[in-house]
């Protein structure tokens, strides 16, 4: 019998195949899930009204010469109402509140609209299906048009078949679909996991099952070996090496999943391109969904690999997109609980193989530190690693429980390497006392322990700003006593130096080196190097002060200088000057002076 489509219905159809579904390969997920869950139900009737089980499977067929692919299930099947109320009206309404719903793309959950897909693909499709308790075969067909047919067929079957003929187009490669290679791969993508056997022909004419059918992040851990599980992550993400971290984890109740994580043993080579694209594999009950659901790994994880396989997914209509992100953002939280946990574990356990990790991916650590103006502190905070002047690799804990008696904060001088660092003269007071400096030598370091701000109480404190707070009252009674005694000194090498330096005094922190250039807390130099790096960055400039030892010959011999013949200081402000800036690895202000001040004192010492 012929009937006609619906309005709502056709408009809905030409919706599906022209604007829902933006990728034509996921026809054959959808009709295999479809095939999947009439045996669900098929096995649900049997367990419930002890009618026989069958040998479950859903078999794929290519017939080039007619250019047909055949999906069929031996599942629970369909007779006339079925076929004329499940496949005449989509999802069982007419109505135009269910037109605008699909256009606003609602779960394909409600509406069960999948087997449309077909016609992406297909310019005429056949259904032919038998229910379990019936004897009758119907066909149901149409070319997907104003029109659709019922009719009693004499084909013998269990379940449902149906046959797609395979359009021809100029604009589109349909063929493609024909070849036996397409059609697997689709099926090893998109429905791998599942859960019955999906079956092909092969080179010799049997059948063989494409599909895994029970994803190994289901099984459970007893079942599993490293070997079994390393096998998967190489031929999954296309690794050579094994991984260097595995997470197998699974939650039931407000949220259920079944995730696998991992972590690569070398970072991915574009890992720090713009252009790389994190995320995990997104699975909703065994059927591939995404590949890159970035709402599952916040911006410090866009290293790990992984899949994540969960039932509580809101899927728009064409299953290709997640309807919200609200049940990922917390899958994705609560994975990123859980690998925090593992790494602390790993820093514990095994501390050799988590500076392997730490020396690979610790730099995103420290921006996720840092973005969020510090969201996240709290929970990176103590999966931190740090070069010091006294031990290889230290935590903020371990640099806590060793802090000396009377120490008030913790110490961190930046530059571009850690023999560079130990050789700073603001280093001087600090070594004197055996105090332990956290290095830094990336450039979000800084800007990293600005949102970390204090740790156990303990505030952090830059050996390159002005005030290391190191002196008990009676050495700042010592030292107020010199700086009356040089103002005048200080003030006509200032003078000198006016437009390079915003104050030149005397120095609490040096004990060995003759002098250091520092800044105040508002800008390290380490900053302004960066920033200065930025587009439309300005002339941001950190305050220069240039810090003099008192105790050392070069002070000495500069008071005698300056007590014989004041304007005698001129000669050397701009040496003193650019000594500092060479040791702090900065930009010398006026190399040319620089240049003519020393050669003025080489011809000097030779005449």
């Amino acid at each position: 019998m012929k009937k006609k489509f619906k309005t709502e219905s056709q408009q809905l159809l030409n919706l599906m195949i022209n604007s829902i579904y933006t990728n034509k390969e996921i026809f054959l997920r959808e009709l295999i899930s479809n095939a999947s869950d009439a045996i669900d139900k098929h096995h649900y009737e049997s367990l419930t009204n002890n009618i026989a089980s069958r040998d479950y499977q859903i078999v794929v067929t290519v017939d080039k010469k007619k250019q047909t692919i055949t999906i069929h299930d031996n599942g629970i099947g369909m007779d006339y109402e079925d076929l004329s109320e499940n496949l005449g009206t989509i999802a069982h309404s007419g109505t135009k509140e269910f037109l605008a719903q699909a256009k606003k793309v609602e779960s394909i959950g409600q509406f069960g609209v999948g087997f449309y897909s077909a016609f992406m693909v297909a310019d005429k499709v056949e259904v032919y299906s038998r229910k379990h308790n019936s004897d009758q075969t119907y066909k149901w067909s149409s070319d997907g048009s104003d029109s659709y047919t019922v009719a009693e067929s004499n084909q013998e079957l269990e379940g449902t078949k149906i046959v797609l003929y395979v359009r021809d187009s100029k604009e589109y490669d349909y063929a493609k679909f024909l070849e036996d290679y397409k059609l697997k791969n689709l099926i090893k993508q998109y429905s791998d996991y599942i859960r019955y056997p999906v079956t092909m022909k092969n080179d010799d004419g049997a059948f063989e099952t494409i599909n895994s059918m029970i994803p190994i992040w289901k099984q459970s851990k007893k079942e599993l070996t490293e070997e079994k599980i390393n096998d998967f992550y190489k031929h999954k993400f296309m690794e050579f090496d094994e991984p260097l971290i595995t997470i197998h984890t699974k939650a039931e109740g407000r949220l259920t999943y079944n995730a696998m994580l991992f972590v690569p043993k070398k970072a991915p080579f574009d890992l720090q391109n713009k252009s790389y694209e994190k995320g995990l594999q997104l699975y909703s009950k065994g059927i591939f969904v995404k590949d890159k659901a970035k709402e599952l790994v916040t911006e410090w994880m866009l290293f790990v690999k992984g899949i994540v396989d969960s039932s509580d997914l809101d899927l728009n209509i064409s299953r290709e997109t997640i309807q919200e992100s609200k049940v990922l953002t917390q899958i994705g939280e609560n994975l990123e609980t859980k690998l925090k946990k593992e790494l602390e574990k790993l820093q514990t356990d095994d501390p050799q193989k988590y500076q392997t990790f730490w020396n690979e991916y610790g730099l995103y650590i420290k921006y996720g530190v840092y973005e969020m103006y510090g969201a996240k502190k709290d929970l990176l905070q103590d999966l931190l690693l740090f070069h010091s002047n006294t031990r290889e690799y230290i935590t903020f804990k371990q640099y806590v429980d060793g802090m000396k008696e009377g120490q008030k904060h913790i110490y961190y001088a930046t530059g571009s390497n850690k023999d560079q660092i130990v050789s700073l003269p603001q280093m001087d007071a600090l070594n004197h006392k055996e105090y332990e400096v956290l290095l830094f030598t990336q450039e979000v370091d800084e800007f990293m322990i600005q949102m970390v701000r204090e740790y156990a109480g303990f505030s952090f404190k830059s050996v390159n700003h002005s005030d290391l707070d190191l002196l008990d009252d009676k050495q700042k009674k010592e030292l107020d006593q010199v700086k009356e005694k040089s103002v005048n000194l200080l003030s006509a090498i200032k003078d000198e130096l006016k437009d390079f330096v915003d104050e030149v005094i005397i120095s609490s922190r040096l004990t060995d080196s003759p002098l250091c250039l520092v800044s105040d807390e508002a800008m390290s130099f380490e900053m302004e190097k960066v920033l200065a790096q930025m587009p439309n960055a300005g002339d941001m400039k950190a305050k220069r002060i240039l810090e003099l030892n008192p105790k050392h010959s070069l002070f000495t011999s500069l008071e005698s200088a300056y007590n014989k013949d004041p304007l005698s200081i001129s000669k050397y402000a701009i040496l003193l000057l650019t000594q500092a800036q060479i040791l702090d690895e900065l930009k010398v202000d006026d190399p040319k002076l620089f240049s003519q001040r020393v050669n003025d004192l080489i011809i000097q010492s030779i005449q």
